[in-house]
């Protein structure tokens, strides 16, 4: 590996031998992951401008069947093509919600936009080409914990308000169908280069958490964890939080631990960290009533750890 330093080729020398072996891994392992998730990161970004721009939240409620059971499955398939990260996806729901949308409908697109979209599919395709039952597996169990979690929030909040009433402008998002400049055009530029510096400096962080660990923690307990199916996955679990990574493009981190952790775990970890993280946390806090995020939190918790769990039966067996 050779650094470029002031166009001095010597120099550049001097530094490649003076670092250390597992430097040049790291670095050898990053630009691995970056480069992989690069484009999908981009299409992501194009994508949920362009929804952005030319459909509007009225449409998606007009739209909407009446039936609580029917419009579960219409939401499902309003998640497909939706490419919408899971910071951005707040503010449409919150929306969707005082435009009539059922609270439980609206927790079904919260959770299943950032994982069910088609860029998610390519993206998680693409990493985890080696073990399709891993990139079939995130989208079978994400399916599954939207319709339970839904469910659940039908019976305790549909009769509940559950949106706080402070102004818009407070919530820490980027506007929805914001148009900078005087056409949509400019407007679609705008949001895409906003929404890909945004989740592209979380995703870094991601990407060089996950190359260190690869060097320096495999003998470590987190590591040792991984060799545990429950252990395994409440950990995978945790660092999603604590990364929050953008959906487009975790699967590439995700694809790094694969040696080191079982498949279940890493299956929780490409679930829950869509749905929820470090990040998000902050943004639904500023939308939703504090009794309905803590609430949420929990159960979106434990139903996807345990369908995680149980996907070593469904898929793996």
């Amino acid at each position: 590996m050779y650094l470029f330093f002031f166009g001095d080729l010597y120099v550049a020398k001097q530094w490649s031998f003076a670092l250390p072996d597992q430097i040049k891994t790291i670095f050898v392992l990053f630009l691995g992951i970056l480069l992989e998730a690069l484009p999908f990161l981009l299409l992501g970004a194009i994508a949920s401008s362009i929804i952005n721009i030319y459909i509007s939240e009225e449409y998606i409620a007009r739209i909407m069947p009446k039936n609580p059971i029917a419009a579960i499955g219409a939401a499902l398939i309003a998640a497909v093509i939706t490419p919408v990260c899971e910071c951005a996806i707040i503010p449409v729901v919150r929306r969707l919600i005082q435009k009539g949308i059922p609270v439980h409908i609206g927790v079904v697109l919260l959770m299943g936009a950032p994982i069910l979209n088609f860029i998610v599919f390519g993206s998680t395709y693409y990493a985890f080409q080696d073990n399709l039952s891993i990139a079939y597996g995130r989208f079978i169990i994400c399916i599954l914990a939207a319709i339970i979690v839904s469910l659940i929030i039908y019976f305790f909040f549909s009769k509940q308000k559950v949106l706080k009433t402070q102004r818009e402008d407070l919530m820490a998002a980027v506007p929805i169908n914001e148009n900078k400049g005087d056409s949509k055009w400019k407007g679609i530029l705008h949001h895409t280069c906003h929404e890909f510096f945004t989740i592209g400096k979380y995703f870094i962080i991601g990407a060089v958490f996950a190359s260190v660990a690869q060097v320096y923690l495999k003998d470590s307990y987190i590591m040792q964890a991984g060799e545990s199916p429950i252990e395994g996955t409440a950990v995978m679990m945790g660092l999603a939080y604590v990364l929050s990574l953008c959906s487009e493009a975790d699967a590439f981190v995700a694809a790094s631990f694969a040696k080191m952790f079982t498949p279940e775990a890493i299956i929780g970890f490409l679930v829950f960290g869509p749905i929820l993280d470090f990040k998000n946390t902050f943004v639904m806090m500023a939308s939703f009533r504090m009794k309905f995020v803590f609430v949420f939190i929990m159960i979106v918790t434990i139903v996807v750890f345990l369908l995680s769990l149980a996907s070593r039966f469904i898929l793996f067996s």
